[in-house]
């Protein structure tokens, strides 16, 4: 390929025809999810200049998914390297889009992590977290 990347060499990279790649980019007719990603993945290996339209088209109707995280001991190394790689997955995962909301309970006191969890619940959809092991926490 040589100059800017035609929806031609698009179609090509993608291995999808013409016509896919202009439902994808005008959103004239629904087009398999796994199909846009293809052309999306396509779209920014060859560096295609509408990339990051043909991403928003892509995510425009997925689900929007807010995950509560509470995690303990902020300063331990293990802690913020689940923190990383849980922003790593939630980012990789293109069937919603997810928004994590990670907090910490510095102290392993049971009252301060069944407040931090009902906080939690307020703003998420869903939690998660790790925890010492009380009667008041379960």
């Amino acid at each position: 390929m040589s100059g800017r990347p035609t929806i031609a060499d698009l179609a090509k990279a993608a291995g999808v025809s013409l016509a896919t790649v202009d439902r994808v980019l005008n959103g004239r007719q629904p087009v398999r999810e796994a199909t846009a990603l293809r052309v999306y993945d396509a779209a920014t290996a060859i560096g295609f200049h509408a990339a990051r339209l043909i991403r928003h088209r892509i995510i425009q109707d997925l689900p929007d998914i807010t995950l509560g995280i509470v995690l303990q001991k902020p300063g331990q190394a293990f802690y913020q390297d689940l923190r990383r790689a849980l922003e790593i997955a939630a980012a990789a995962v293109s069937s919603a889009r997810v928004r994590l909301l990670i907090d910490f309970v510095p102290q392993q006191h049971p009252a301060d992590v069944v407040e931090k969890l009902a906080q939690m619940a307020t703003r998420a959809q869903a939690v998660a977290m790790t925890s010492i092991d009380h009667p008041r926490i379960t």
